[in-house]
């Protein structure tokens, strides 16, 4: 009986450590939300902790490695969910805590899903939200005992594209930016990602993001893989051969692009896995955040 209640007493205790680790949501914007326009009545944001939908006030979530172990890199988590919602549960809390395994601090990232009722722009929200992030971060890297050297970014489906977006229009700044901060990730990671708004896309989040009728130039502006450069982040990238949501080919695209222009990548196929499997895919016995991990040590991402 004793051995039972020591038991019950180590796994509270573990379990209110782990806990302990997530901070409250911490606003992108204190002092007011840019690009913004006031909510109709009736549009208010929908969280279940596992998908969020109408976003209007987005945060960062900070989740600290166990203390002693962090090595100062820190990655910013973008969940996917086709610019209509937000898969926060297994593509944002789940891979948080997943880097804090590996000494990684992470931000699960709350950014407004693009919509003409609260936003002037619409096409440029998620962005604005993603080169805030980055920018947050290294703001307040010292707080955090974060290497501003070393802050990369996450995205899975359209929170890939949300990823590849922020990797690749760095230089186009649609954030106030008095002090200058680089919003350039250090290393991106794009998982099952939305890359091309090309004949190979995920419609829906297309649509979502740059309307039923965009123009060509908005399709190329927003299909990632035309606008890689030789200063493009590393990148690794993951995807289903199967992926009957989002074609493989999207991945296949960023690859080409990324060597073409000799910026450092890796890519990862499964030969089957569908889509929208997070951590696990269940296709397969191997785990694609070990691959990750091997990357992130090669790259001198996981040494302090």
């Amino acid at each position: 009986m004793i051995k039972q209640i020591l038991t019950i007493l180590i796994l509270t205790a573990t379990t209110t450590i782990a806990f302990s680790q997530e901070q409250k949501p911490l606003p992108l914007y204190p002092k007011g939300v840019p690009n913004s326009k006031p909510a109709p009545a009736g549009y208010a944001e929908k969280n279940d902790k596992f998908w969020i939908f109408k976003v209007t006030s987005p945060t960062l979530t900070l989740y600290l490695p166990a203390k002693g172990t962090a090595n100062g890199t820190a990655v910013v988590v973008c969940p996917g969910g086709g610019y209509a919602g937000l898969a926060s549960g297994h593509e944002g809390v789940d891979i948080a805590k997943e880097f804090n395994k590996i000494g990684v601090t992470a931000f699960v990232l709350k950014y407004r899903l693009p919509n003409d009722s609260i936003m002037v722009d619409k096409t440029i929200g998620p962005l604005q939200d993603a080169q805030r992030a980055i920018q947050m971060v290294r703001e307040n890297a010292a707080q955090w005992g974060i290497n501003p050297a070393k802050v990369g970014i996450i995205g899975f489906s359209a929170g890939g594209h949300l990823a590849a977006t922020e990797g690749t229009h760095f230089d186009k700044v649609v954030i106030e930016n008095k002090n200058n901060i680089s919003v350039r990730p250090d290393f991106m990671m794009l998982i099952y990602p939305v890359i091309t708004f090309g004949d190979k896309t995920h419609a829906g989040s297309r649509e979502n993001l740059i309307g039923k009728t965009p123009s060509p130039e908005m399709v190329d502006l927003y299909s990632n893989e035309k606008q890689v450069m030789a200063n493009t982040p590393p990148t690794f990238i993951v995807h289903a051969e199967d992926d009957d949501v989002v074609p493989v080919e999207n991945a296949l695209m960023m690859y080409d692009a990324l060597l073409k222009n000799k910026v450092k990548t890796e890519m990862h196929l499964f030969p089957a896995g569908g889509h929208g499997f997070g951590l696990v895919n269940a296709k397969s016995k191997a785990l694609w955040f070990d691959w990750a991990k091997v990357w992130m040590g090669d790259s001198e991402l996981l040494n302090n």
